[in-house]
């Protein structure tokens, strides 16, 4: 029969998993005239793995695209509500989280069991070695759902564009016949390192457990040769406390490392006699166990995909379809796989957190991939968020008994509810200097000096921010030689009345509010020299509009087109260094609390940094200890002068975001820490990227954070974290997983100059000062109902 003669479509499906089965029950159902075959290399009944978990919100999806498959799932599994977190004879629990989790058999069957109600042909143990199985033959369209090991992806390589990153841990997949009752974590360290368990009821019989170490941890505890039987003995023995007498449970549980997989695209046109292919589930896309399951992403991609053809129908052009079912799913697929990335990342360095106290590392493990935030756990479970706000209290050192704010207990009239603070809101000190809150106003270009003389403009900029309630303001990047400026209309500090300006606005701060306020220095280096930004960003000037020649460590232009850097000599050197001393000694004399040096983002002392901007032949490149060497001396000089009793930060670039490695990396940046805090550095305020035009930052929620937290615990020293922090909840969230001491935020500054303020009522913490021109639009606490 030809295909025009055909009632329907014939749609071969590959892989008989959740992700093939569920499309090919759902295409029945929505098409019953389709033919629709699944073909599976495997038994009916064969199965890998344990439980398989799903959110209560995926499970709306579901009860949404088939009732009855909704019915039976739900008849079946097992639902809880807490995360439980063992660590160091500890066990803390967090509430509020919606789960439900059944046997990855159960669930096959399930699905198959429907698939043969609605008219699909199952055919099991098929091998598909290619495209030519006599089960495809004369298909109008093939679907590849065979797994994290796809054959189908493998085999037309050419069209998906496949990228696998395998990652730094080793897991195995194990069962229990222990019931659990929770999402359980435990942290066991080992004399060989921490292995840790990510484990969840699926019945009342049976929990999957799921172990994972570093690869080294791994090798050095003898796994590398261990057979299944080895693995389950050494497994039980090192977790016998949480097992309480229950074996582990085998099947197939081998030694693997987790494959992220990412695709360029998920589909193949077709044409010429073949017809077009499209990926779901794994053989498209994985996700880390640690932040959901793969086979909830598997059936909603099922979903998508159906829904897709049911809206653009099977008669046109079904490339155009496929095309559209990937718009449609892409983004969220994306924000799932960064989300597990996060997670992934953060498991793999769950070493740095064991010290933390049991509280700290709940919040840090719930608040791990940036999906919970400290606002939404403090919905979920308050009572977990109020006991962690009290422990980072103690540790801020804020221990006296009376508490910062009371707040009326509505359900009991009368009685008062004493709590601590959110973190943002606790102090913290830096030699001489003593923030009130860890709100920082981070620097900010406003391109509206005259000729480096900052006016009634930068007083009202930072003076608002100052009132608002901000614990430390930082100025704007402010060079200190003329030709360091980026732009004509730059912020300086090269002339006595540039210092006398700037008095200005310290004074006003200091007078008017308790915030402090700190300078940041700098020199542009190749990147001078350009018109202001309202006029074209990155634009060089012209030498009829004023342009001035640049200095850089090389003769390297930033963008190939513009104008090339003289390479500075030890002169120019000698020159700039004293330059920054110069600036220094007239900030102490302008009262700043704090001073900051600037070697981030490609500007004059980042490009000495950078092996991207840095290439010469003498003391000063080469390896990192030599590109060091300049902006250390530089530090070095300008500390010598600087009050002894005021703190000095330096920001810098932690990666220049360049995927083949050759620019500063997160290792090299915890280096550069450290030997600015050999010469006196007191905070590092962690930025990155700026040195390249064509470097790609993964941007996104609080993107920077995980640099500044590398830097904190390896170095051990004090870190301000910045990058796309949308606010107050960011903020708290960062503080009390412990990842960063101070918190820096711009554009949610230009968007509220009044954040901190805001951030106060919003939170209930009434002890926030206000300014006295002010304290009439105060918000109030709420007064407890009188007594009747």
């Amino acid at each position: 029969m030809s295909k025009a003669d055909r009632p329907g479509m014939k749609i071969g499906v590959i892989g008989g998993g959740p992700a093939g089965l569920y499309f090919a029950l759902l295409a029945k159902k929505a098409w019953p005239q389709h033919a629709i075959t699944v073909v599976e290399r495997n038994r009916a009944d064969d199965t890998f793995g344990w439980g398989v978990v799903f959110s209560d919100e995926t499970l709306e999806v579901f009860e949404a695209a088939d009732g009855e498959t909704y019915d039976a799932i739900t008849a079946r599994f097992k639902h809880w509500q807490e995360i439980q977190t063992f660590y160091r004879g500890t066990k803390t629990t967090s509430t509020g989280h919606g789960f439900a989790a059944l046997s990855r058999h159960r669930l096959l069957a399930i699905l198959q069991r429907r698939c043969r109600a609605l008219g699909v042909t199952l055919r099991f143990e098929q091998e598909v070695a290619g495209l030519d199985h006599p089960e495809l033959a004369d298909a109008d369209l093939i679907v590849g759902a065979d797994g994290v090991n796809s054959m189908v992806r493998r085999r037309l390589a050419s069209s998906f564009g496949p990228r696998l990153d395998h990652r730094k841990c080793k897991f195995c997949w194990l069962g229990t016949s222990k019931p659990l009752d929770a999402f359980t974590f435990i942290f066991e360290e080992s004399p060989h390192g921490l292995f840790v368990v990510h484990a969840y009821p699926f019945s009342a019989e049976r929990s999957t457990w799921i172990v994972e170490c570093r690869e080294e941890t791994w090798r050095r505890a003898g796994l590398e040769t261990a057979s299944e039987d080895d693995t389950v003995a050494f497994c039980q023995q090192l977790f016998a406390g949480h097992l309480g007498g229950h074996p582990l449970l085998s099947n197939r549980s081998l030694w693997r490392t987790f494959p992220t997989v990412r695709c360029d695209r998920w589909y193949r046109a077709g044409g010429a006699g073949e017809p077009p292919v499209v990926l779901l589930g794994d053989a498209a896309h994985t996700a880390h166990f640690s932040i959901g399951s793969g086979t909830k992403m598997a059936m909603e991609d099922a979903i998508v995909l159906v829904e897709t053809f049911r809206r653009h129908g099977w008669d046109g052009d079904l490339a155009a379809v496929l095309q559209a079912y990937e718009d449609a799913r892409w983004v969220d697929v994306v924000k799932l796989q960064k989300a597990a990335q996060t997670s992934l990342e953060w498991f793999e360095n769950a070493a740095r957190y064991m010290g933390q106290h049991p509280l700290q590392l709940t919040f840090n493990l719930m608040t791990r991939s940036k999906r919970i935030t400290y606002d939404n756990l403090r919905q979920r479970d308050p009572a977990l968020v109020e006991r962690v706000d009290a422990l980072f209290r103690r540790q801020a050192g804020a221990v006296e008994e009376r508490p910062d704010q009371e707040t009326p207990d509505l359900e009991r009239p009368g009685r008062i509810l004493r709590r601590p603070p959110p973190p943002i809101f606790m102090p913290y000190e830096l030699r001489g200097m003593r923030l009130e809150n860890r709100i920082v106003v981070s620097p900010m270009c406003q391109y509206s000096a005259a000729d480096g003389l900052v006016g009634d403009w930068h007083l009202v900029h930072l003076g608002s921010r100052a009132i608002g309630g901000a614990g430390l303001l930082m100025t704007e990047m402010t060079d200190v030689l003329a030709e360091g400026r980026i732009t004509p209309h730059c912020a300086g500090l090269y002339r006595p009345e540039h210092r006398d300006a700037w008095r200005r606005i310290v004074d006003f701060v200091h007078a008017r509010s308790d915030a402090r306020i700190g300078l940041q220095i700098a020199h542009a280096g190749r990147k001078g020299s350009t018109r202001h930004p309202w006029e074209g960003e990155d634009v060089p000037l012209a030498p009829e509009e004023g342009a001035w020649p640049t200095i850089a460590p090389s003769a390297l232009p930033y963008h190939p087109d513009w104008p090339v850097p003289r390479a500075m000599d030890r002169d120019d050197m000698d020159r700039v260094r004293d330059a920054f001393v110069r600036a220094a000694r007239w900030a102490a004399e302008a009262g700043f609390d704090l001073l900051e040096i600037h070697m981030a983002h490609g500007y004059l002392l980042s490009s000495f940094i950078s092996p991207l901007a840095n290439r010469r032949r003498d003391r000063y490149g080469g390896s990192l200890a030599n590109r060091m060497r300049y902006p250390l001396e530089v530090f070095a000089a300008v500390r010598a002068v600087w009050p002894r009793d005021r703190p000095m930060a330096v920001r810098i670039s932690a990666s220049d975001w360049m995927a083949d490695g050759s620019g500063t990396t997160p290792e090299e940046a915890v280096a550069i820490a450290r030997m600015l805090r050999a010469e006196g550095l007191d905070l590092i305020d962690v930025s990155s990227g700026g040195n390249a035009p064509d470097s790609e930052p993964e941007y996104g929620r609080m993107y920077q954070v995980p640099f500044a937290e590398k830097i904190r615990y390896e170095v051990g020293m004090p870190v301000m974290c910045v990058g796309a922090l949308l606010g107050a909840d960011h903020a708290n969230t960062v503080l009390a997983a412990g990842r960063a001491d101070l918190t820096a935020m711009a554009r949610p500054h230009l968007h509220d100059a009044y954040l901190t303020l805001h951030a106060a009522e919003r939170y209930g913490y009434w002890d926030q000062p206000w300014p006295g021109q002010y304290l009439l639009g105060r918000p109030r606490p709420p007064k407890p109902p009188e007594r009747r």
